[in-house]
């Protein structure tokens, strides 16, 4: 096949159309650029009009939008901050105090008070409960009486080692509501990494649960909860939920300060409910203290404002997500996850939101299929992984289930796969928007994402953000199209972190996002614009990115090749520098139930990874490995690997769900005396 054959295939491929939008909806975009249209004479005839004007017109569009979503507050911002106010100083963003009644104010919305604010749903657990808004606020009034009685106040931090569950939406609020500072980690998390985490923030108040049920099993909880309260020395109380169990056979005795969840909401006089109250608080007041995977060092403690984060998720929610009340949202999510704080802001738009707990693949691999059509879900949120899962599991929804509420899948915490596109249109619903997301931690959003205003092509996510100003740089630090390049972001966003936690000159914070091109965002992914779509491919995290013979490429580019091999269950793609300053791709592959590695696997690998990309893209070492090793958030963790390749230890393996996996790296005889 000749080359030129070969890259107009391949230009086919990249342009190929999956999903259209209906030109005869209006959805919530439409109607916003037309609003802007009309508002600053400026004719704006698409999508690509609308997001160049958001980003040239920066202060507009978020006075515009601002207006448009009909955000409810306290007191209109004096002010939105011209461009010229540098990026690492953008927490002076809006002007505007009581930013904690504008946040609460927006989820608790007393219209619609019967409508369904949350489903939670459990594994194992037929019954599925339903949670008015008014009864979440209610229950929110509660648990922030019961936080006043015990002292948190403005700047506390309140943290919940929780399951996906009402409570920890409903504890987050109530902290909101007091100002104090919520942060959560999930009951996968082991001692150590919720330690890692914890204890930099010195919590006065923690909830957490007795046990959960995962993957058909019962785990228990109090064990760990003690080792951690153990190490909180600044806690004041420890209040546990019976979850699983009931109160009578719990034993909480050998946990100093605890108390059941039951007595810690009904220590108020009299018998009249408490009433919602709000501090009045800035825009740019804490609200979420986020952690990054901690993967080679103590995890970073990433601050996170009330009205940057609530006006950048209602963005992302209303516009790029068309959502209205009408919406049922299940996210398959952990409360330590950024997708779940993300995720909850769904109630600021009235739609109703499921809060899943247990295994995406038991009783059944169909179990969030079950769901979908059960409560009438219209977005489901999930990872790319666990569609590759169904795929190999030979699922297919379209052929069992109706789905027909369901309009968008969204797929996050890694690059969604070519493949996996194909999987998704041919096997689960012809007619869905397929809305490949990436954002992070760090900006606890989306840079990019799903949009309901252009199509779908294979193997891109559909387009940057409304007010996102993206671009793909080269090393030289020139925007570069059609070409891989470090993702950076060349205005502010509300959604930045205010600071770091325990930083308090900022030097980790500009260390973390702007050392590399100085005043210019640069996130630590690699990716690739195309110049004829808009779409993004993610090529995996610049830290990673492999620079054998003076090419660089990210690693996702030989995932792509590589997985859609029946052979191949799983891979990791790491480089390997000398001592002389070369540097070699060394690819690991974890095998299929059933196939086993090989010469011939190879040597076919190879020849597609020099077809389908260059034959200088080829790794110079291909070995099979029993494990690839994980956050506990589904990411591969290319970076540690690296560290133990060329002898170093890897000490925080409290955030790796399989951290067994790290040992299989050491002592490779192969690797040695490069």
């Amino acid at each position: 096949m000749s080359k030129e054959t070969r890259a107009g295939q391949e230009e086919i491929m990249e342009c190929q159309v999956m999903w259209e939008p209906d030109s005869k909806k209006r959805t919530q975009m439409d109607r916003f650029r037309a609003a802007v249209g009309a508002a600053c004479g400026r004719a704006l005839e698409n999508y690509d009009d609308l997001y160049y004007w958001s980003v040239e017109s920066y202060s507009d569009f978020w006075a515009e939008f601002w207006k448009f979503s009909g955000i409810v507050f306290s007191r209109m911002y004096d002010e939105v901050v011209v461009c010229s106010v540098s990026l690492y100083s953008f927490q002076t963003w809006v002007s505007a105090p009581r930013a904690s009644k504008f946040l609460l104010m927006n989820f608790l919305t007393e219209s619609g008070n019967n409508q369904i604010a949350g489903l939670p749903a459990r594994e194992g657990k037929e019954e599925i409960a339903k949670v008015t808004f008014e009864e979440l606020r209610q229950q929110v009034a509660l648990f922030a009486a019961a936080m006043r009685r015990m002292g948190v106040k403005k700047g506390d931090r309140v943290v919940g080692y929780l399951p996906n569950s009402e409570h920890a939406v409903e504890a987050m609020l109530a902290a909101a509501s007091i100002g104090a500072i919520w942060s959560s980690t999930s009951p996968d998390f082991g001692v150590n990494g919720v330690l890692d985490r914890f204890s930099q923030i010195q919590p006065k108040l923690i909830f957490s649960v007795e046990a959960v049920i995962y993957n058909s099993k019962e785990h228990r909880h109090l064990e760990k909860l003690q080792q951690v309260v153990k190490g909180l020395p600044d806690l004041k109380k420890v209040v546990v939920i019976p979850y699983i169990t009931c109160r009578e056979k719990i034993d909480i005795s050998k946990i100093p300060n605890s108390m059941f969840l039951d007595d810690f909401l009904a220590g108020g006089s009299g018998d009249q409910a408490p009433q919602l109250e709000f501090e009045q608080l800035s825009f740019s007041h804490p609200l979420f203290i986020m952690f990054s995977s901690g993967t080679t060092g103590a995890p970073k403690c990433m601050v996170h404002s009330a009205g940057g984060t609530l006006i950048q998720h209602l963005k992302e929610h209303l516009l790029h997500g068309d959502m209205s009340s009408s919406d049922v949202l299940l996210c398959y999510t952990t409360v330590g996850w950024m997708m779940w704080n993300w995720t909850v802001s769904v109630l600021a738009t009235g739609a109703s939101l499921v809060l899943y707990d247990g295994s995406p693949l038991v009783p059944t691999p169909n179990v969030l299929w079950d769901l979908v059509d059960r409560i009438g879900i219209t977005i489901l949120g999930t990872g790319a992984k666990w569609l590759s899962v169904l795929e190999e599991k030979d699922m297919k929804p379209v052929e069992t289930h109706s789905l027909q509420t369901l309009r968008m899948i969204l797929s996050t915490g890694s690059p969604l796969k070519a493949q996996s596109y194909e999987y998704v249109y041919r096997c689960i619903k012809s007619s869905v928007l397929l809305g490949s997301i990436s954002g992070g931690t760090d900006i606890i959003s989306c840079f990019m994402g799903q949009n309901p205003c252009v199509p779908v092509y294979k193997g891109e996510i559909q387009a940057r953000n409304l007010g996102m100003a993206v671009e793909a740089w080269s090393e030289e630090g020139k925007a570069v199209w059609g070409e891989s390049g470090e993702l950076v972001c060349t205005k502010p966003i509300p959604c930045q972190p205010t600071h770091f936690w325990n930083d308090e000159n900022g030097s980790k914070y500009r260390k973390a996002y702007f050392s590399k091109f100085p005043g210019v965002w640069t996130h630590g992914d690699y990716c690739r614009i195309n110049p004829k779509t808009g779409g993004i491919t993610m090529l995996g995290r610049s830290d990673g990115t492999l620079n054998p013979n003076g090419v660089r490429f990210g690693s996702s580019e030989i995932y792509n090749i590589v997985e859609a091999f029946e052979e191949v269950m799983d891979s990791l793609c790491i480089p390997q520098p000398n001592k002389n300053g070369e540097e070699r791709v060394v690819l690991f592959l974890k095998m299929a139930s059933g196939h086993s590695f090989g010469p011939d696997l190879v040597r076919r690998i190879c020849s597609a990874i020099r077809i389908g990309l260059s034959a200088r893209h080829v790794p110079s070492l291909i070995l099979e490995t029993k494990d690839i090793p994980y956050t506990l958030n589904g990411k591969k963790v290319e970076v540690a690997v690296r560290q133990i390749i060329a002898g170093k230890a890897v000490e925080h393996r409290g955030a790796f769900s399989n951290p067994e996996a790290l040992d299989l790296y050491q002592d490779i005889p192969e690797l040695q005396d490069f």
